[in-house]
């Protein structure tokens, strides 16, 4: 991929990131939730959903800066490792809350 295709990607990926801020931040505010049922105070599975959930909007914030900071370097390969950052810290944050009674 030519440098200029790669920097229209990280860009596109980039916005995809930072337009799910706010929805990260609205899942911030609603997190504690987890913890309605009474079972869950002493669940750790809950509380790493917690803290998923609770960070994730900084996630947002903070992967594309990486990437872009990455990419201006010049760095092969880190600028992609950076923006996929959000999406890993999805899929572990569903997969603890799949391991919560209901």
């Amino acid at each position: 991929m030519s440098r200029k295709w790669e920097g229209i990607w990280l860009g596109v990926a980039s916005a995809v990131w930072l337009l799910a801020t706010p929805f990260a931040g609205l899942a911030a505010i609603l997190s504690p939730m987890v913890f309605d049922p009474h079972q869950n105070l002493l669940n750790p599975a809950a509380w790493i959903a917690f803290f998923l959930i609770v960070s994730f909007w900084a996630v947002c914030l903070a992967a594309p800066y990486g990437a872009w900071v990455a990419y201006m370097r010049r760095l092969k390969s880190l600028p992609w490792i950076a923006v996929a950052a959000p999406l890993v810290w999805v899929i572990a944050a569903v997969a603890t809350v799949n391991f919560l009674p209901e």
